[in-house]
């Protein structure tokens, strides 16, 4: 039979009716979306099913069925969808019947134009090509009839099903290979300036990817706003396809106002925006979806062994390991403590996150879910640890990218940083930039995260490189909005006054050096006099060179080169030569509290160490209870060799965080007339876990450290050793400096580093064996950053030498690598 001949045969078929009846649909204003798309399929279905039953009264077929897969089996035709087609056949009859019937219904297909995926297979064949074929199988899992043999597709798709459920250990694995491979290939759909609605990580293929692997039993995906995802990605592609005529899923800049207008959009960046939070949703359900799948056949492949194990009994609990206050690791992912209450725990949040980006663990979506819901809101200001385990967030470097991606998929970003709204998932129409513009900005704060050490502050660091663009909401100069806003934003997480000024400074100024090394004559004094006042002090300009350098990296390879690195850095240089010109002077002295010289008056009475703690509260919160913000321990004792690393190993075992510290010297008159130092050390400390100790057992501890019969570090290698070493974070190596013109009474040793139990008193111990005093030591932790600085001299009570203090840093430096 030749193509004329079926094609004339089967005009009772309605072809021109068809496709009458499909123009008609498709240009109805009224009806879009899913009611379109449902009524495409339906209109396509009659079509076909009559064109089945022309065909198989005259071919005299039976035992045979016409089934939809695929997008078509879904009902998500778009305008230019191929169909998707499957003759499905019992293998009863002939085989050049069969090969007849299908040119009745293939041919109609063709001659209206329309993409036509077709096969012919019985049950057995479907079943094999499948098992042989990946794709194919997905394909089948969304079978549908059209007409025919209703058993016959029943009893297939039955039949695919429990293969597809019996071979999910081997099956599931393959297609997440298949998605990341594609996500390769086609990049993150919520980033790209002309996206492929289809094949980009996002997109509706992994949106399919969902749904099987929610036919396999083994895990669902998180159905929040998935199904609204899937809409707006499914109407943007109807939109395209209308408005190029063609069968196209990639949404080109040329193209992206005709799409917004056609969907009743302001325009193309109101377009992406919807559609980059449609990718997001689909990005996090896939990433949420794939972890689980993958504990879940993880476990069932281990439970059998440990069944052998036990002896048949019942298998042993997931180990819960603590992490921080309220936070535990289970079974590979962060959760929260049996104790948690995160409706009293309001820094909950910020505590989970950080811990789970500082050990590079995944964060449990029901987690995230229950604080969602269950969360207080934190006062404003924040408490300092707060804005601490905000900054240990941002400092984690890659790690917090997926926990952040964890929080505002639930919504957390915007209540914690309500001004993060405006720029959330909005586009950047310069193509230099890789990254929306929320996603660059989180970006730039892993960047800044590996220069911490290069800076004082690193906690202001990484707090301006989070929202150095967050006026690209604004209209007008986004630096300057950005001022104000970061401004406001400072406030509201707790920085001072003087902190909140520097990081307005460095937003308002983010692109100043770039700007004028690269557009500007560096041998012009004014040049160098102008950006010198704009940035106003050496530590601002410290700060302002690695924000430039993270600001730039976290936009895409062409901002950043070797040659504007140099020219910024040349700028940098005539900058700092220029603000080295401000006087420089010891500070004054601060005189001891009456409680420090209570202590230290006892300390001298018994030649004993005397501790006092107290926590610190602010005015009680809405339900009447104090909201505790530190703890401060107070410690005097007899000036002596080892005090500082005994007393930073104390509180290391009983596993108190230095959040900042203060050691002095102070001069007390004896009983004999002459006078006598006592060393004065002033802490503010936090509980990594469970409740502090009593000052009675610290002060018990302390005393056999300073006698010897407490061997901290054996007993700090114990510990770490009992416990199995994680992943975490990779973070910059130590950096150990001379201060130039620190001090004219001492030498000043600057250390930066990641900061870690134990830390400070492995400082301690490397500048007791060096052989010089620690006349004082003012120890800050900011975020997951360690900024301490030791002011030293020789035993003779001088400064140390220039030679002497370069050896001293090195020796220091190489005992905390």
């Amino acid at each position: 039979m030749t193509r004329t001949e079926v094609t004339t045969e089967s005009e009772d078929s309605g072809p021109s009716g068809y496709a009458a009846a499909r123009l008609r649909l498709l240009q109805e204003k009224a009806r879009s979306g899913p009611p379109r798309r449902a009524a495409l399929a339906s209109l396509t279905d009659d079509w076909l099913a009559a064109l089945f039953a022309t065909a198989t009264e005259q071919t005299g077929v039976r035992g045979a069925a016409l089934v939809a897969v695929g997008g078509y089996g879904r009902g998500e035709l778009s305008p230019r969808s191929d169909l998707d087609l499957v003759l499905l056949h019992d293998g009863r009859a002939d085989a050049g019947a069969i090969a007849s019937l299908a040119d009745r219904i293939w041919y109609p297909v063709w001659d209206l134009g329309l993409a036509l995926d077709h096969s012919v297979r019985t049950p057995g064949e479907a079943r094999k090509t499948a098992a042989d074929d990946l794709k194919v199988q997905l394909g089948l899992l969304d079978a549908r009839p059209v007409a025919g043999d209703l058993g016959l597709v029943a009893a297939m798709r039955t039949a695919v099903l429990a293969d597809w459920r019996n071979q999910a250990p081997k099956r599931l694995p393959a297609l997440d290979e298949l998605c990341r491979e594609r996500a390769e290939r086609q990049g993150e759909l919520q980033f790209l300036l002309e996206p492929d609605l289809k094949e980009a990580r996002g997109g509706l293929r992994d949106a399919t990817a969902l749904r099987a692997v929610a036919a396999s039993w083994v895990a669902d995906a998180p159905r929040e706003g998935l199904t609204e995802a899937r809409r707006i990605l499914l109407d943007a592609r109807d939109a395209l396809h209308l408005t190029t005529g063609r069968a196209t899923d990639r949404l080109a800049l040329q193209e992206q106002d005709q799409v917004a207008t056609a969907l009743g959009l302001l325009d193309a960046d109101a377009l992406l925006r919807q559609v980059y939070e449609a990718a997001r949703t689909v990005s996090y359900a896939t990433d949420v979806t794939w972890r689980e799948v993958n504990r879940v056949l993880r476990a069932r492949s281990v439970r059998p062994r440990l069944r052998a194990m036990l002896g048949g009994g019942r298998t042993a609990a997931a180990e819960r390991t603590p992490l921080a206050e309220g936070v535990v690791e289970a079974d590979g992912e962060v959760v929260l403590a049996r104790t948690a209450r995160p409706e009293r725990d309001a820094v909950l949040v910020l505590r989970a996150a950080a811990a789970a980006a500082q050990s590079g663990l995944p964060i449990s979506r029901h987690v995230v879910r229950r604080l969602a819901v269950a969360a207080r809101p934190l006062p404003v200001p924040w408490p300092a640890e707060a804005r601490e385990e905000l900054v240990t967030l941002l400092g984690a470097g890659e790690a917090t990218i997926p926990v952040w991606e964890a929080l505002e998929a639930e919504g957390l970003i915007t209540r914690l940083l309500p001004d993060w709204e405006r720029v959330h998932c909005r586009p950047q129409r310069n193509p230099v930039h890789t990254w929306t513009v929320d996603r660059h900005l989180v970006e730039a704060a892993v960047r800044a995260s590996s220069l911490t050490r290069r800076v004082g502050r690193p906690d202001l660091l990484l707090v301006a490189a989070l929202l150095h663009d967050i006026g690209k909401g604004w209209p007008g100069d986004h630096s300057a909005a950005g001022e104000v806003i970061a401004r406001d934003v400072a406030t509201r997480i707790g920085f001072d006054q003087h902190d909140v000024g520097v990081v307005a400074t460095l937003v308002r100024h983010h692109l100043l050096l770039v700007e004028t090394a690269t557009r500007r004559d560096l041998d012009d004094p004014a040049t160098v006099r102008s950006v010198a006042t704009a940035v106003g002090s050496a530590s601002t300009l410290e700060l302002l060179h690695a924000l430039t350098e993270a600001d730039a990296l976290a936009t895409g390879p062409a901002a950043w080169s070797t040659w504007r690195a140099s020219l910024v850095a040349d700028l940098v240089e005539r900058v700092a030569a220029v603000l080295a010109g401000e006087a420089t002077a010891d500070p004054e002295p601060v005189a001891p509290s009456a409680e420090q010289e209570r202590l230290a008056i006892e300390a001298l009475r018994t030649g004993e160490p005397v501790l006092a703690l107290h926590t610190r509260a602010e005015t009680p919160s809405e339900d009447g209870e104090p909201e505790p913000i530190g703890v401060e321990l107070l410690i005097g004792l007899p000036d002596r060799p080892g005090v500082l690393p005994a007393a930073a190993g104390v509180l290391a075992l009983h596993r108190l965080t230095v959040r900042a510290a203060d050691l002095r010297a102070v001069e007390l008159p004896t009983e004999l007339g002459e006078c006598a130092d006592v060393l004065v050390l002033s802490w503010r400390v936090a509980a990594e876990y469970g409740s502090l100790p009593q000052a009675a057992r610290l002060r018990a501890d302390l005393v056999r450290a300073l006698d010897g019969s407490l061997d901290i570090c054996a007993r700090l290698a114990e510990r770490e050793a009992a416990y199995p070493r994680r992943r975490g974070v990779k973070a910059p190596p130590p950096r150990v400096t001379v201060a130039a013109a620190g001090s004219r009474l001492a030498t000043v040793i600057e250390v930066r580093a990641q900061d870690a139990p134990g830390l400070l008193h492995r400082i301690g111990r490397a500048l007791e064996q060096s052989a010089v005093r620690v006349r004082s030591a003012h120890v800050s932790t900011l975020g997951a950053n360690a900024v301490d600085a030791f002011y030293v001299t020789g035993t003779d009570g001088e400064p140390l030498s220039d030679a002497r203090a370069t050896e001293l840093a090195r020796e220091v430096e190489r005992a905390l690598g």
